[in-house]
């Protein structure tokens, strides 16, 4: 036997399975785009929506351990609780066979022929398709093709393998004994990281007809808890919630498994003829989804009961947020490029309401002089200022992943966001900065002059916080506020400004009040400009929509 042929056939075709997998994946993705974010966005504490938003989104992108390591990701960015996991996890494991189905049609369809035209096809699509829809098309089909040809690589290599006694006695062992049959389901996909892998693994021997009824049962119980393993390793260093979802996929899976894999030991003890008998792939994707179904119908009722343990394993709390710390950014959502947009938009937005803050402590400092504001304002703008690192940090990943033109393009508009928010709250720290000038110098405004600032105040605060509103919301109708309201800081600012000149000029203000009021207006008026910036974003993107 030409073991070379054999060890080179199986890997070339693994590896063309995943690779195809993964294109036409990353093609769903791109096609379902901001479509993804809605569904997961009508995503309630109803679990039974979650199981339905968990079986979509795994089957659009091919993997129940990709679908759980996002969820994992979406739980440590404050972006979802356990309860709302825990239906999306349940949901995943359906999802994921829709893989085996189409593996196992590969006994069905000519894919020898099919497999070079699908290709074929969507390379012309993704090179002369001048649409960017048609070219995800493209790359789907290219997908399906590629993946067809790494399943029929991998069952030509292991053909040899039917020749084997030793191999074919193997897989009746596994059938004798459940312990050894989900032992080699579970450290096979653990390995491969990818139980749809390891099921197609699973389908190439089928279909040389090497493996028996009762073997194959216990192997893919053993390849639902090997999945687990990805989650487990994403959860390294999430926090506390995070961890909790990765331990409720391992119950659902263990449980589930340990469950089906007495039910069938009992089955096969009383039909070990119908045991022995070899299955077909087809008959693979059977059990595989009606265990997954089966499974999700049974612990559906104790999903409450799973997130109670999971809480308890990991001590899972719910924290409040925390000023300065990013709140919903985590690179395990990068593979879900518009949900991690929308993750970057929350976390701006928290940025933003950080500035405002500021603002707001920076204007009522200047009236009353308050020396211990000034020192949070100074403290929040080192926490302004970190936060503004991390954002653009992860807005480079992000711009790294494979997103569409349109999705590139909003994502270089919030890095000019980010900058914006930031901004304001260095004109925050200005305005603190003229507060501790007063106070050193003791100088005072005039009751006129407070007026005036207070009126400018009320303004330029209205301005930003519409323009957080806007971007929240995505909200056209708050960005036309902005719009007007800017525009009403800059009057005011012209107004106030002339003004006050002609109370220097007729000596009825103080020189050194009179240059910091008039930086004060400088500061505000720049203020709103930013928040215009940040309305002109909004405007732009709902303008790119239609």
């Amino acid at each position: 036997m030409d073991y070379l042929a054999l060890v080179t056939g199986l890997c070339g075709g693994l590896g063309l399975f995943l690779y195809g997998m993964h294109i036409m994946a990353a093609g769903l993705q791109k096609a379902a785009g901001s479509r993804l974010k809605k569904v997961l966005e009508v995503l309630t504490k109803n679990k039974l929506i979650g199981v339905l938003v968990g079986t979509l989104v795994t089957a659009i992108i091919q993997s129940s351990s990709a679908t759980t390591v996002m969820v994992v990701g979406f739980v440590n960015a404050g972006l979802m609780n356990l309860t709302q996991a825990v239906g999306i996890i349940m949901g995943a494991n359906i999802g994921t066979t829709v893989t085996s189905w189409l593996v196992s049609s590969a006994e069905f369809l000519q894919t020898d022929t099919l497999a070079p035209i699908a290709i074929f096809i969507g390379a012309a699509l993704v090179l002369f398709g001048k649409k960017t829809r048609t070219n995800q098309i493209g790359e789907i089909i290219i997908g399906f093709g590629i993946l067809f040809i790494g399943i029929e690589m991998m069952s030509n290599g292991v053909q040899p393998l039917s020749e084997l006694e030793g191999f074919t006695t193997a897989f009746k062992e596994f059938g004798k004994n459940p312990i050894l049959g989900l032992g080699v389901g579970l450290v096979v996909t653990a390995i491969i990281q990818s139980s749809s892998a390891s099921v197609g693994i699973l389908i190439a021997l089928a279909a040389n007809g090497l493996v028996t009824w009762d073997s194959a049962v216990y192997i893919i119980m053993g390849q639902n808890i090997g999945t687990c393993a990805t989650a487990l390793l994403s959860s390294i260093g999430a926090s506390k919630n995070a961890k909790g979802a990765a331990y409720i996929h391992l119950m659902f899976n263990v449980i589930g498994s340990v469950i089906f894999s007495i039910a069938a030991y009992i089955f096969f003890i009383f039909n070990p003829a119908f045991g022995s008998n070899i299955i077909t792939p087809y008959e693979i994707s059977i059990v595989h989804s009606l265990f997954n179904i089966a499974n999700t119908v049974i612990m559906f009722p104790f999903a409450n009961v799973l997130v109670k343990i999971a809480e308890v394993m990991c001590r899972a709390t719910k924290t409040d947020d925390e000023e300065g710390e990013a709140m919903h950014l985590d690179d395990r959502i990068l593979n879900s490029p518009s949900i991690a947009i929308a993750s970057c938009v929350k976390e701006i937005v928290h940025l933003g309401k950080m500035a405002e803050k500021n603002l707001s402590l920076a204007c009522e400092t200047l009236i009353n002089k308050d020396q211990s504001a000034i020192e949070q304002i100074y403290e929040r703008e080192k926490k302004i200022d970190n936060l503004t690192k991390v954002i653009t940090q992860f807005l480079v990943k992000l711009c790294n992943t494979d997103v569409t033109t349109e999705e590139n393009d909003y994502i270089t508009s919030l890095f000019h966001t980010v900058h914006d928010m930031e901004r304001i709250g260095d004109h925050s720290e200005n305005l603190a900065e003229f507060t501790q000038t007063m106070i050193n110098d003791e100088l005072e405004f005039s009751d006129t002059a407070k007026k005036e600032l207070k009126e400018m105040f009320g303004e330029t605060e209205k301005c930003v916080n519409n323009s957080i509103t806007a971007l929240e919301s995505d909200s056209m109708e708050y960005a036309e506020k902005v719009i007007k309201e800017e525009e009403r800081v800059d009057g005011l600012e012209k107004g106030l400004r002339e003004k006050h000149i002609v109370r220097l000029t007729t000596n009825r203000c103080s020189p050194l009040v009179g240059v910091v009021y008039l930086d004060i207006l400088t500061n505000l008026e720049r203020v709103s400009d930013l928040a215009l910036n940040v309305a002109q974003v909004v405007i732009k993107n709902n303008t790119n929509k239609q």
